[in-house]
């Protein structure tokens, strides 16, 4: 269903949604993590998900076979599962100690610094894109700003 959609417009559009998304995320798993326990509420939350995309899977492409083509990947292909736990684990620990504020901007400047490294140096099969002076001077002043939002008064 997404794959017959096509354009920037619509990338754009779903990347401004997911972030939107991972506000909320963000400072329901620090809630979450409180009420049940961290490692709890992380479980429970990557199961919760596994069933919606397994469900999806199913029900966009007929079959589980995508989890075969998956396994025969290279294991290096599987970080993004690794990155997708590390991330969520993160966020239910870091709200409640940080403020949601805090965390997502310290979250976007780790992935803005990491981005611009990944299309430097064209890592995991990236486009090269040049390290620019107006992308390294709003990486900076995003840091700038991430490190502001941990005063809270």
């Amino acid at each position: 269903m997404l794959a017959c959609v096509s354009g920037s417009g619509f990338a754009v559009a779903l990347a401004l949604l997911a972030g939107l998304a991972g506000s909320i995320q963000i400072a329901v798993m620090g809630r979450f993590g409180d009420r049940i326990g961290s490692l709890e509420a992380l479980a429970f939350s990557l199961l919760l998900s596994t069933v919606i995309a397994t469900a999806a899977l199913v029900a966009l492409r007929g079959s589980l076979d995508g989890f075969t083509s998956a396994v025969r990947q290279p294991p290096w292909l599987w970080l993004g599962g690794v990155m997708g736990f590390f991330i969520v684990f993160t966020i239910t620990i870091a709200q409640p100690r940080i403020g949601t504020t805090a965390t997502i901007g310290l979250l976007i400047a780790g992935q803005l610094t990491m981005g611009a490294l990944i299309d430097r140096f064209g890592l995991f099969g990236v486009e090269r894109i040049d390290l620019t002076l107006p992308r390294l001077l709003g990486i900076a002043l995003l840091a700038v700003g991430a490190a502001l939002s941990l005063h809270r008064a």
